[in-house]
C-alpha cells in the first residue's frame, strides 16, 4: 500500500469487541432494572451513598495519577466536578427516585432517549449541527417517552405519578450532560481515572444526605441477598461496565459502538417483565418501539469516509456506560 493510500475500514466489526459492547450495555440495563428492588430496601440517598462508597473502595487503585498524565488544572477540576454533579450525583438521585415511583420498564424505555439527549445538548452547548436523521431520532425518543407517561394508568399497569416520569427524563439529560462534558476530559485523562475521580466527587456530594438516612436505618433488617445485589449494583455501575465499554471501543469506531446502546432499554425492560412481574401493554410496546427507533436513528453510523474511523477512535462521542446508574 502506497503512503498516499488510506487504510480501508474492515468489512466486519471484530466479534469479541462487539460482544464487549453488547455486554456492557446489557449490564447497564440490568442494574437500572434491578435498582427497583434496591429502592424497596434502602432509602434513596443511603443507597446512593453506599453505592459510591463501595465503588470508591474498589477503585482506590484507579485514583493514582499515571506518570505520563498532566497535572489537573483549574479547568479540568471544574469539569470533573460538573461531570460528577450531573452524571453521578443528580443522575443517580433522579433515576432512583424515578424508578421507585414508576417501573423498571419505564426506566428502560426512558433511558433509550440518552443518545437523542446527547445530540440535543451537543447542539446547545457545543454548537454541533443536528442532522435531519438526528432530529428524527430526537422526535421519536420524545414521542416514546411522552406516550409512556400518558399510558401510565393503562389497564394492567400500576398507577404512577407524573413526576416519576419527569425525574426519569431529568436523569436522561443528566447522563447526556455527563457525555457532553466528558468529550473535553478524555483528551487529557484516562477513562479509569476519570471514573474514579467523579465517583469520589459523587461520594462527597451525597455523604451528608446518606449519613442522615443511615442514622435512622435498621441495617440488621437487610438480607444477604440485598447486600449482594447492592455490591453488584455498585461494581457494575462504576467498574465492570466501564471496562467492557472501553475494551470494545478500542477496535470499534464510536459511531458504530453507539448502536449497541439498544441493549440498555431491552435488558432493563426484560428485567422488569421477567423478574419483577411488570405488565406490558400495547402502549408500552409502542413507546418502546418509538424509543428504540429514536436510539437507532441517533446512533446508527452514516457512510464512513476515509479517515473518519480513525478520527472517531481518537475522539469518541458515543454515550459512555460508566455513569449510568
Amino acid at each position: 500500500m502506497s503512503p498516499s493510500q488510506s487504510p480501508r475500514q474492515p468489512a466486519h466489526l471484530p466479534l469479541v469487541s462487539c460482544l464487549f459492547l453488547a455486554a456492557s450495555m446489557t449490564l447497564v440495563g440490568s442494574y437500572v432494572g434491578l435498582s427497583k428492588l434496591l429502592v424497596a430496601v434502602f432509602p434513596v440517598f443511603l443507597l446512593a451513598w453506599l453505592r459510591f462508597g463501595i465503588a470508591a473502595v474498589a477503585m482506590a487503585g484507579w485514583m493514582r495519577k499515571p506518570a505520563d498524565e498532566p497535572t489537573l488544572g483549574p479547568a479540568e477540576k471544574r469539569l470533573l466536578f460538573a461531570q460528577s454533579l450531573f452524571g453521578n450525583f443528580l443522575f443517580s438521585i433522579c433515576m432512583l427516585f424515578g424508578v421507585q415511583a414508576t417501573s423498571a420498564l419505564a426506566a428502560g424505555v426512558t433511558m433509550a432517549g440518552i443518545p437523542a439527549a446527547v445530540a440535543f445538548l451537543s447542539w446547545v452547548m457545543l454548537k454541533e449541527r443536528i442532522t435531519p436523521r438526528s432530529a428524527a431520532g430526537i422526535a421519536c425518543a420524545v414521542g416514546g417517552i411522552a406516550l409512556l407517561a400518558f399510558a401510565r394508568n393503562a389497564p394492567g399497569t400500576a398507577s404512577a405519578p407524573w413526576w416519576g416520569y419527569v425525574l426519569l427524563l431529568a436523569a436522561v439529560f443528566c447522563e447526556a450532560s455527563y457525555v457532553v462534558i466528558g468529550k473535553r476530559l478524555t483528551a487529557s485523562l484516562s477513562p479509569r481515572r476519570i471514573s474514579a475521580l467523579i465517583n469520589a466527587w459523587g461520594l462527597a456530594l451525597v455523604t451528608p444526605l446518606g449519613l442522615w438516612q443511615a442514622l435512622s436505618f435498621d441495617f440488621t433488617q437487610v438480607s444477604a441477598g440485598s447486600w449482594g445485589l447492592l455490591v453488584f449494583y455498585a461494581l457494575a455501575a462504576s467498574m465492570v461496565s466501564v471496562w467492557l465499554w472501553m475494551q470494545g471501543l478500542k477496535r470499534v469506531p464510536a459511531q458504530q459502538a453507539g448502536v449497541f446502546t439498544v441493549m440498555l432499554p431491552l435488558s432493563a425492560a426484560a428485567i422488569g417483565v421477567l423478574l419483577l412481574g411488570e405488565h406490558v401493554t400495547a402502549a408500552h410496546a409502542l413507546a418502546c418501539a418509538l424509543a428504540l427507533a429514536g436510539l437507532l436513528l441517533a446512533t446508527w453510523p452514516s457512510r464512513v469516509v476515509p479517515g473518519a474511523a480513525s478520527n472517531s477512535a481518537k475522539h469518541p462521542s458515543a454515550p459512555a456506560a460508566d455513569k449510568v446508574g
